[in-house]
Parts: structure tokens; sequence; C-alpha cells
């Protein structure tokens, strides 16, 4: 690859970001009052973070088995209102336990 299409590559990504950020800013003066708006970007990290996580928690082990079990476990614990790290922790330890005594 050239070096002159790499640095084209960088520059058009760091337009687009900055676009991403700052169209809203400049379009949108006052505070949003739309109840399905303001509750559509209340969740979008929540759903962007499940997104990226959620494939990665049942294929990081050999076997899905063990991932879909610290899914299922996750989901309960955040279900009772268990913080995010209570969670995670409760997550790791179910899939390092089950991935050592080899359940597939």
């Amino acid at each position: 690859m050239e070096q002159h299409s790499i640095i084209i590559y960088i520059l058009l990504a760091i337009v687009i970001t900055n676009l991403i950020r700052v169209l809203p800013m400049a379009f949108i003066k006052g505070q949003i009052s739309n109840r399905f708006v303001r509750s559509f970007l209340y969740y979008v990290p929540y759903v962007t973070l499940a997104v990226m996580t959620f494939p990665d928690m049942v294929m990081a082990t050999p076997t899905p088995l063990p991932g879909v079990i610290a899914l299922l476990a996750g989901i309960t614990a955040a279900w009772f209102r268990m913080g995010l790290f209570p969670v995670a922790a409760i997550c790791t330890i179910i899939v390092y336990v089950l991935s050592l005594f080899g359940v597939s």
C-alpha cells in the first residue's frame, strides 16, 4: 500500500469521526424535548456495548457453552440490580470454573 493512500485514509477517518461528533452539536441548539429521541439516545451506549461484547462473550472459550452459561448468569445478576463489577466478576468466575472442569 502506498504511503499517500494511508495518509488519505487516516485523514478521511478523522474527518468522518469529527463530523459525527460536531454535526449534532451544530444543528441541535436547545435541550431535546422529544421523549422518544431522549430515550433512544439514553440507550445507545448500552446497545453499542452489548453488540460489541456479546459475540466475544460466547466465542472467547473453546466451546460456546461456558460463555452462554456465563451470559445467562450475568443477565440474571443484572436483573437483580447488581452492579457492573459484580456481574463481570460472576461471569468471569463462571467461565473460569466451567473451563477448569472441562464443560463443553
